[in-house]
């Protein structure tokens, strides 16, 4: 087991790296340095395991990218809250793109870790195929790949469930229900 350094000297040689990592996958840079903040706050007040089997920089690399998501997710919801229902919107359109998209995080449970993970990274967040890339350390051309043959289980999981998904659904199967003022965009 290989010790930790100090938490000090952790935030001191990392901050920079792990600011750039968080703000790709958050995309501001004020909610970037409070991810980064709340991170080494756990760190420093928190018993933690570092079992040494990575390196520490892979070990903090997989916790801001967590850490990330979980500020992306609490936004999210945040965003619910503030904004309430769509009241713009069908309610019978609204109810059924809820429950496509329940079923679609249901076929997501499934999947392997690393699908499970790009699949969230490009069809739920809207990262670009750069940008998940750049995060995860990988080649752009494995991205792409691994997303296709996630995409692919992930429709025969939910055909599976009895969900039957025609050409028409594929494109508004992977985005979630719309929010007021807020837009889906997607690049890459």
């Amino acid at each position: 087991m290989s010790a930790l350094p100090p938490i000090d000297e952790l935030y001191r040689a990392h901050r920079r790296r792990a600011l750039a990592i968080v703000r790709r996958i958050v995309k501001d840079a004020d909610d970037a340095e409070d991810v980064v903040q709340e991170v080494f706050a756990r760190l420093s007040f928190q018993n933690v395991r570092f079992d040494g089997k990575a390196a520490c920089s892979t070990w903090l690399h997989r916790i801001l990218v967590n850490s990330s998501i979980n500020a992306l997710r609490a936004q999210k919801r945040r965003g619910r809250l503030e904004s309430g229902p769509n009241e713009t919107a069908d309610p019978l359109d609204q109810v059924l793109h809820d429950e496509r998209h329940q079923q679609f995080m249901r076929a997501l449970k499934v999947l392997s870790p690393q699908h499970q993970q790009l699949l969230t990274l490009r069809e739920l967040r809207g990262m670009s195929y750069p940008d998940i890339a750049r995060v995860l350390h990988l080649p752009e051309g494995t991205v792409k790949s691994a997303l296709n043959r996630g995409r692919t289980k992930l429709l025969e999981a939910m055909a599976s469930q009895g969900v039957a998904v025609t050409q028409v659904d594929r494109p508004s199967l992977f985005k979630p229900a719309p929010t007021p003022g807020r837009s889906l965009r997607r690049t890459g």
